[in-house]
C-alpha cells in the first residue's frame, strides 16, 4: 500500500453522551499529524442527543 504521508485516520467520540449514559456518536476523520500533533477537539452533531456537542479524539 502507498504511504499517505503525515495523514492518519482518527476517531472522534462525543464527550457529553458518556456523562448522560447514552450511546456516544463517533466520527471517522483524517488529520495531518505534522501540523496538528495534539489531540483534536471539534463540535459535531450527536443524533442521539439531537444537538451539537464536543467530540474528542480517542486512541
Amino acid at each position: 500500500m502507498a504511504n499517505k504521508g503525515p495523514r492518519v485516520n482518527i476517531i472522534l467520540e462525543c464527550t457529553e453522551a458518556r456523562k448522560l449514559g447514552k450511546s456516544p456518536s463517533r466520527y471517522h476523520v483524517t488529520k495531518n499529524k505534522k501540523t496538528h500533533p495534539e489531540r483534536l477537539e471539534i463540535k459535531k452533531y450527536n443524533p442521539f442527543l439531537k444537538k451539537h456537542t464536543v467530540h474528542k479524539e480517542i486512541k
